[in-house]
């Protein structure tokens, strides 16, 4: 199992910030779900924690492509939605002081 970070406890019982259609925004199930960027992972090798999302269990299965997408959505699509909860995280860990900006 991967220890606990400041960043990926602060995560839990938190609004889903990917947003991806059909979201349920269900606070139970969500996690840091790491945004894939060549460069700053690869096999076996996870991103920093500030390069995740607050993500509930459905916008994170569809961004890691374990569930289909909605229909219309292109993995660009995907991939942009993910990259603006990460946005949307970094702000919200600034506002409540989890990390300084």
């Amino acid at each position: 199992m991967t220890k606990q970070t400041k960043l990926t406890k602060a995560a839990r019982g938190r609004d889903c910030q990917v947003r991806l259609p059909g979201c349920p925004n269900n606070t139970e199930t969500t996690v840091l779900a790491h945004y894939r960027l060549a460069g700053t992972c690869g096999m076996g090798i996870k991103p920093n924690d500030l390069q995740g999302a607050h993500a509930d269990d459905y916008c994170h299965s569809i961004c890691d492509g374990r569930t289909k997408a909605p229909e219309g959505m292109t993995r660009e699509d995907i991939r942009l939605a993910h990259a603006e909860g990460v946005l949307r995280t970094i702000d919200i860990l600034v506002r409540d002081g989890v990390v300084a900006a």
